[in-house]
């Protein structure tokens, strides 16, 4: 139903002009003989040993039904900004980025007065559970990540194959050309087809992007939509930015570029090995949460500037030259790029519905979240994707067959 490839590549950090290797684990700390003192050594891995202590202390408890009482970590401890615990615990500077911006994946710079968003120690430390919980799920990778073969694309095929399975009806070739609209309640009745046919409904799933005109402006005349941005940039370049290492995730903390970044930003390398680019290229995403388009492509082009040799124009805006060996930069070239500005809104109603369209995060906690919010908006008395017995996934896929 759905193809996808354990992550067989490297989580990098950005710092003070070069790429690290970010120590996620034990094994990476000990292996970690260039870029980690030993005194560094010693602090990170009392540190992850703290935090493995209070999960396995709380998952313990959960399994009883009761409250853990040896936490390893207190209440006050859990609701201090996680900069701060980690300051506590005097995790250097790079160390600190390391947890904050690779491992908890905190987006906006938490060493601020005025961070856009705080990470708490809590949600730090649940979202390191859930990353080091992943961290060798898969016999031949080691990290915590999986990616879809073909890209995220095949996300909305495997949910269609999966409605179908359990009973939707599913159309192939045949697209929606207006929808019917009650314009004095601001109601969706339904849709019509290329075909001509009119489908009746009381609730239609649409996608954000889409712009219906009488529901388009709120009455007080602001954008309650839009809730923020993302700057994104998509590199195809000639060689992998780590030599021997096909797939990668690269992390620039805040104001690893320059003192005004307040936002991390996150570079994903992939290789042909994954089907999404030709053989012998490498596909770069970039993306980073901005308050405004100028701002937002400005360090999107910083981080390409930093990771590839310059191009021949100044233009990263669908840019496309020839590939041009330069003996001093030994960086990868760029054959083609984009950068531009996603908004990312969120539009609903009672009779149309929609999910947030793509966010700057780099995992699909936020995007299940908010499919369960929908579900249990359309359906309040059902199960969210109940699980079935092997029988039961074997009899689905003999009636498939048929």
């Amino acid at each position: 139903m759905w193809s996808s490839r354990a992550w067989r590549g490297a989580l990098l950090l950005y710092w003070e002009g070069q790429l690290y290797p970010v120590p996620d684990s034990r094994q990476a700390i000990f292996n970690d003989a260039a870029t980690l003192k030993l005194t560094e050594k010693t602090v990170l891995f009392r540190f992850f040993e703290l935090v493995r202590a209070h999960i396995a202390a709380a998952a313990a408890a959960a399994d009883e039904g009761e409250e853990a009482s040896d936490k390893k970590i207190s209440d006050q401890d859990l609701d201090l900004p996680f900069v701060e615990y980690l300051k506590k615990h005097q995790l250097p500077p790079k160390l600190r980025a390391v947890v904050l911006y690779a491992i908890a994946m905190a987006d906006y710079d938490q060493d601020t007065d005025c961070c856009e968003k705080l990470l708490a120690t809590r949600e730090g430390i649940q979202t390191i559970a859930l990353y080091s919980s992943s961290i060798g799920r898969f016999a031949n990778a080691q990290g915590a990540f999986i990616y879809p073969m073909y890209g995220h694309g095949e996300l909305p095929q495997a949910f269609c194959r999966c409605a179908a399975v359990n009973g939707a009806l599913y159309v192939l070739r045949m697209p929606i050309s207006a929808l019917l609209m009650d314009e004095e309640r601001k109601n969706c009745l339904g849709a019509r087809l290329t075909s001509g046919q009119d489908i009746l409904c009381q609730q239609l799933i649409l996608d954000p992007s889409y712009k219906v005109p009488i529901l388009d402006a709120p009455s007080d005349g602001s954008d309650s939509n839009l809730l923020r941005k993302v700057a994104r940039g998509i590199c195809i370049i000639s060689k992998s930015v780590k030599q021997d290492s096909s797939n990668l995730l690269i992390v620039f903390p805040p104001k690893s570029l320059e003192e005004q970044q307040i936002a991390a930003i996150r570079g994903l390398q992939l290789s042909s090995n994954l089907a999404v680019c030709p053989p012998g290229l490498f596909m770069v995403y970039l993306s980073t949460p901005c308050a405004d388009t100028s701002t937002g492509k400005q360090y999107i082009k910083k981080a390409i500037d930093a990771l590839f040799a310059p191009q021949a124009s100044d233009s990263l805006e669908g840019h496309l030259e020839e590939t041009s060996e330069n003996n001093e930069d030994l960086r990868p070239t760029v054959i083609w790029s984009c950068v531009y500005v996603q908004e990312i809104t969120e539009g609903t109603s009672s009779s149309l519905l929609s999910c947030p369209t793509p966010d700057e995060h780099l995992d699909y906690r936020s995007i299940l979240d908010s499919s369960k919010k929908l579900f249990a908006d359309i359906c309040p008395n059902e199960e969210f994707l109940p699980k079935k017995s092997a029988a039961v996934y074997a009899d689905d896929d003999s009636d498939s067959a048929e």
